[in-house]
């Protein structure tokens, strides 16, 4: 079933190429689908286009469909195109010609949009929550393990010392900005593309206000033509927001794979955790740290991939942008499984004592000693002279102390001030209406 079908015959191959993976991935939108379906009906009776009865008899069989996918019984059936067809084919066996009336006023063009958008709401509602899971995990890291000191380094040379603390807060605090990344997709998400059909709007006395409230978009793209331009934008604004968590879990994996080498040997994983050498049989191999970098080394390629594919398009609907889907929809998943495997491996870090007491760390402290100075009187430039004269001649001696005490130190990580800052991040995504969204429209 094509719901464009005028009764012609279109190639096997053809069809095969230009339909691609639309039936797999369909799938993880169905539900949506009907969200948007209920919502179009809904709006189409206030408007006179369908009867109440109808109405009632649209929804009850839409929210039939909903429990099937729910249970994991609903499939898109051979020979039908995508899940707005299958959608569409189900209604239409089960009440007639009735179940032909739900698509007026639209387009699958507003209407796949509209699913995205749904699917891009929820999706970042989930990654959200585990990504604060691992933001907690990294916290309460950082508490446990905030007294023992590590080198820290710029140009990877020993530089001044740093924590565990430190290091653990570091990448819960850079998870705040992230999610502050995907909350402006969230945003851009959660505008309404209904009633734009095609692209250029309808004759039918649409009222695009309601679909926008009875879905709880906090706004509707106004512009009919606008709408459609957002197709692919939509996508690419939620790789750029996975992207940034990628970023910072491939950044600590490259630590974690660096702090776990016999040269710098500050960290390990249990045995369970890490994988072997067929020849070599000392080696304890972080697999699973150089794995999750280049799992999200590559969904850090994911907004370029989108702009190259989407580059250039004229204004307008052009099937380009269907492969778009083949790209996003397995990202997120694979985002998912980075977050949880991290979650996972850091909780199973085992953190080692006395790292600092190497000799080769002993002029981590210099700038210490340059502070001390200044704090006696001494003019910074000249004791930052006398401390490297001092390094020079071999004279430089130190207690391994350190005094840290300004918010963000060693001293003072700030930890109760950096879960506030997450929790004001996350509060301004107002989940809560997805589910009173869910519960109007499907009664649950």
């Amino acid at each position: 079933m094509k719901l464009w079908d005028k009764g012609g015959q279109v190639d096997a191959q053809i069809e095969k190429f230009t339909v691609g993976l639309d039936r797999e991935l369909d799938n993880q939108l169905a539900k949506y689908d009907v969200l948007g379906s209920i919502a179009h009906i809904t709006m189409l009776e206030s408007i006179d286009l369908l009867e109440k009865e109808e109405l009632l008899l649209l929804k009850q069989a839409l929210r039939d469909i909903y429990k099937d996918i729910e249970a994991g019984n609903f499939v898109i059936e051979d020979g039908v195109e995508d899940v707005h067809s299958q959608v569409e084919l189900i209604l239409t066996n089960t009440l007639g010609d009735l179940g032909k009336k739900i698509h007026s006023g639209r387009s699958r063009n507003d209407q796949v949009l509209v699913d995205l958008k749904l699917f891009f709401r929820d999706k970042i509602r989930e990654l959200v929550g585990d990504i604060t899971t691992l933001f907690n995990s990294l916290l309460a890291q950082a508490d446990k393990h905030k007294d023992i000191l590590i080198p820290g380094y710029t140009h990877l040379q020993v530089a001044m010392p740093s924590s565990f603390g430190l290091w653990f807060g570091a990448y819960a605090e850079s998870l705040i900005d992230d999610v502050i990344s995907l909350h402006s997709a969230y945003q851009i998400s959660n505008q309404n593309p209904l009633g734009s059909a095609a692209g250029y709007g309808s004759s039918f006395p649409l009222n695009r206000q309601m679909t926008t409230d009875l879905l709880r978009f906090d706004s509707m793209n106004y512009n009919v033509v606008y709408a459609q331009m957002g197709r692919g934008r939509v996508e690419k604004n939620v790789a750029f927001g996975l992207a940034n968590v990628a970023s910072t879990l491939s950044k600590m994996a490259m630590d974690v794979c660096l702090y776990m080498s016999q040269n710098f040997d500050f960290l390990t994983l249990p045995d369970a955790l890490t994988t072997g050498s067929s020849i070599m049989p000392h080696k304890k191999n972080p697999d699973v740290f150089e794995l999750l970098r280049s799992h999200c080394n590559r969904i850090q390629g994911l907004p370029m991939q989108i702009t190259l594919m989407m580059n250039n398009l004229p204004s307008g609907y052009f099937r380009d942008l269907q492969l778009i889907k083949e790209e996003i929809l397995p990202a997120l998943d694979e985002m998912q499984e980075c977050i949880h495997i991290a979650q996972y491996a850091i909780d199973n870090l085992t953190i080692k004592d006395n790292i600092i007491q190497d000799p080769k760390y002993r002029l981590l402290f210099s700038v210490e000693e340059v502070n001390k100075l200044v704090l006696e009187g001494v003019p910074f430039r000249d004791a930052y002279k006398k401390v490297g004269l001092d390094i020079q001649d071999g004279k430089f001696d130190t207690d391994y102390n350190v005094a840290h005490t300004h918010e963000g130190s060693i001293g003072n990580l700030c930890i109760d001030q950096v879960k506030d800052k997450m929790k004001k991040v996350t509060s301004q995504f107002h989940f809560e209406k997805l589910d009173e969204m869910t519960h109007d429209l499907i009664g649950k």
